[in-house]
């Protein structure tokens, strides 16, 4: 069957980046976790006070189930942390809040890059679900211009991981200026943000990888079934 052919191997590099990725999180959050701040305050403290001291009073901070769960909703101006986040004091709890403060911070000043990717959210959830299912009936009736909707719908995926990372390179430059500037951390703490954050962006550059290969998969197997 096609979709188990030679072309396959095209998606395994994103998907080690990913697997590497995620090692890197665990390992960076495990470490940094374990290593509390000079102040001692809590990230939902932080972070609060982080927001109000730039003018943004309309996010609401509350907790979450899971770890590493941590997100902000620009739709309803809520910041959630996770249980391992939300009261520790950790130099990986304020780094990772400070993150998502830094998406807070993002639809408050109008950040443009965060609006574009929350617009096209609808569309790319839409494009994702009916990719697959019509590049495979495309393929199977024979019908070209099935299969052409179906890399065109897959291509929304992959403009909006192009699109989600300089939102999420520039939430953790945010998060950094915020926490330094505001006295929140210093020295060695800051390197431990930085580490935090730098292996978090890492997931988005390999699921934007993933995303590219997987879509010159898909055009490799319409050229060869167009020549048949």
């Amino acid at each position: 069957m096609f979709y188990w052919d030679w072309t396959y191997i095209l998606i395994i590099p994103g998907l080690l980046l990913g697997l590497w990725a995620q090692a890197k999180v665990k390992g960076a959050y495990a470490e940094w976790s374990r290593v509390g701040t000079r102040l001692g305050r809590s990230a939902c403290d932080v972070v609060d006070d982080m927001l109000r001291r730039n003018g943004n009073n309309k996010v609401r901070i509350f907790q979450t189930q899971g770890e590493l769960t941590d997100h902000y909703d620009p739709s309803n101006e809520t910041l959630k942390l996770s249980q391992g986040v939300y009261a520790s004091s950790s130099v990986a709890a304020l780094g990772i809040a400070a993150h998502e403060a830094g998406h807070a911070m993002q639809k408050h000043e109008h950040y443009a890059p965060l609006k574009l990717r929350t617009a096209v959210v609808p569309v790319v959830n839409i494009g994702s679900s009916l990719s697959t299912p019509l590049f495979l009936a495309g393929i199977i009736f024979s019908w070209e211009p099935l299969v052409g909707i179906g890399i065109l719908l897959f291509s929304l995926s992959v403009i909006f991981a192009l699109i989600t990372l300089p939102v999420e390179f520039n939430a953790s430059s945010r998060a950094v200026k915020m926490l330094t500037e505001g006295g929140y951390i210093t020295g060695e703490e800051e390197r431990g943000v930085r580490k935090v954050l730098n292996a978090s962006a890492l997931t988005y550059v390999a699921s934007a990888v993933t995303s590219l290969l997987s879509l010159l998969r898909l055009l490799l197997i319409a050229r060869r079934y167009d020549r048949d």
